[in-house]
């Protein structure tokens, strides 16, 4: 039967054609409603310092405003960064593994280089959904132009630090008065101080940075990142992302003069703890203050593990190993994610989740797909999954598994799959390598890497968080299942790196003399090589 049209009213249709474009109008408006993203993020600050991971009061250190975005928001337990600075940094903000970069050592001062201006970063991704950029704090990612944050997504930069912190004791004469002058003035040279600037504008050194700078570093971050945002947070037509970067607490740890022997343990790492869980909730109270915190994701992370090597000058983990290892002490990080209305207070989560996550889940929150082609137009990969239905609770984490890299292990040392853990590389241990009970003295980088390739340790990181006891050597023998399931995900993670070449290594340590041994073997692969190369050319092939 047709539809007899004059029958109704023209009261009825204004009211009805009123109410879907109201409804359309709205549906549109939520489809676009990109929520603001803020990362606090801190430096080699430890699992067990923070109130929420056991540590904050009961290590005379109070984190009233951490243990409330806990409180408030979700917890993680199995989060992931990487084993030291520049390779965390890069996989965080990239969403990628630090090699697929070239991203996988510390730069230090003088060296150039940075990371590469073909690779997406979350401040790209985000431009291309029209939001507003901003990053302040330890950057460490290269000193190149075309590495600085205003050269990779970022509209502006504040109080930006290229290098770790004790980079900047180097010069001082109060620290380092047996330097010569000569030497002295190479570094001075090749050392930029704290930089600012704007995207398609030159940047800007705003001042040096010494020993004496070091204790306000944070004070100028904290009072940069909210002057930007009340300037730029209320903004309607686009929403914004912030990266603000810490330098507390990397070594070596001054606190500001306003929180000295301000903590319960009145020393310096405690204090400096205090003085991290302060800025962290002057931001959070100035998002909760302008009215935005139901549109505001907050993560508060980590780089990588503490830097135990440093005591009494470093955090405390309850893992074993240390910032430089593939143990869990170098890569699982604390981590929380606040958004009231979005994320329910609260919330304890295990999932086997790592910064490399934001990338995918800040593209789907910002309503785009991941690209294919890097910014140069070459195919890419991305090694990120979406976190969403995490932080919402509509489902589970689809990453079961995590690789652990040291600074030059093109391929992992250390794989976890579900709960359990094969480690190849036994880096800092100072134990029995294998059988029965593995205990080590967490030597980090002060060991020598040792591989165990044919029957690496197995853990199981459920019943054994700390890595004592290895279930292969230990007459678990119906664990051999785990090592062919190993080789097999490695062997096909190995073939990204041929179909997806990963850039140069863009910073580079002196690695030791190479042996004459060694020596005579590289000579006698060139030779071969070479007679292969004529042997070809000379058959046409």
């Amino acid at each position: 039967m047709k539809a007899n049209f004059r029958s109704i009213k023209p009261a009825s249709l204004v009211k009805t054609f009123g109410l879907l474009f109201c409804l359309f109008i709205a549906t549109i408006g939520y489809a676009q409603k990109s929520p603001n993203i803020i990362i606090l993020l801190s430096d080699d600050t430890g699992w067990g310092d923070l109130g929420p991971y056991g540590g904050g009061e009961g290590r005379g250190a109070a984190t009233p405003n951490i243990d409330k975005m806990a409180k408030e928001g979700m917890q993680f337990w199995s989060f992931y960064g990487q084993p030291s600075c520049t390779p965390g940094r890069a996989a965080l903000i990239t969403g990628r593994i630090p090699n697929r970069s070239g991203m996988t050592t510390v730069a230090f001062p003088g060296d150039g280089g940075g990371l590469p201006k073909a690779e997406w970063t979350l401040a790209s991704i985000l431009k291309r959904k029209n939001y507003n950029t901003f990053f302040a704090g330890k950057w460490h990612l290269g000193e190149e132009d075309y590495s600085m944050p205003i050269a990779q997504g970022f509209d502006v930069m504040k109080n930006v630090t290229l290098y770790h912190l004790n980079a900047y004791t180097y010069t001082d004469p109060e620290w380092n008065a047996d330097m010569p002058e000569d030497i002295r003035a190479q570094w001075v040279k090749g050392t930029k101080g704290a930089l600012e600037g704007e995207a398609g504008k030159p940047y800007r050194e705003v001042r040096k940075i010494d020993g004496k700078v070091i204790p306000f570093l944070d004070q100028y971050t904290e009072e940069e990142s909210i002057k930007w945002l009340k300037e730029n947070g209320k903004k309607g037509d686009k929403p914004f992302f912030m990266e603000i970067s810490f330098a507390k607490n990397h070594q070596p740890n001054l606190p500001h003069p306003d929180f000295v022997n301000k903590s319960a343990g009145k020393n310096k790492y405690a204090d400096c703890i205090v003085e991290l869980d302060t800025r962290i909730g002057r931001i959070m109270d100035e998002v909760r203050n302008m009215g935005i915190a139901e549109n505001t994701l907050i993560i508060y992370t980590v780089d990588n593990g503490t830097w135990q090597d440093v005591y009494p000058d470093c955090g405390y983990t309850p893992f074993r190993g240390t910032k430089g290892t593939d143990r869990e002490g170098g890569s699982r990080i604390p981590t929380l994610a606040w958004w009231p209305g979005k994320i329910k207070p609260g919330v304890q989560n295990h999932d086997i989740l790592g910064t490399l996550d934001f990338m995918a889940t800040f593209a789907a929150l910002s309503g785009q797909e991941l690209p294919t082609v890097d910014r140069e137009g070459k195919p890419t990969i991305f090694d990120s999954y979406d976190m969403s239905p995490v932080l919402f609770g509509t489902g589970k984490s689809k990453r079961t598994m995590w690789f652990y890299f040291t600074e030059d292990e093109l391929l992992p040392g250390a794989i976890r799959i579900g709960k359990f853990k094969a480690v190849f590389n036994l880096r800092g241990d100072n134990g029995m390598a294998t059988g029965g009970l593995s205990v080590d003295s967490n030597l980090g980088w002060k060991g020598a890497s040792s591989y165990v390739a044919t029957v690496p340790q197995i853990y199981d990181l459920w019943a054994d968080p700390q890595e004592r006891y290895d279930l292969f050597m230990n007459n678990f023998t119906e664990k051999t299942w785990f090592l062919p399931t190993v080789q097999n995900i490695i062997g096909e993670f190995a073939k990204t790196y041929e179909k997806y070449p990963p850039h140069v290594v863009q910073s580079n340590l002196y690695p030791g003399p190479i042996t004459i041994d060694n020596y005579l073997k590289l000579r006698e692969a060139q030779e071969k090589l070479k007679s292969l190369s004529t042997a070809k050319r000379s058959g046409g092939g």
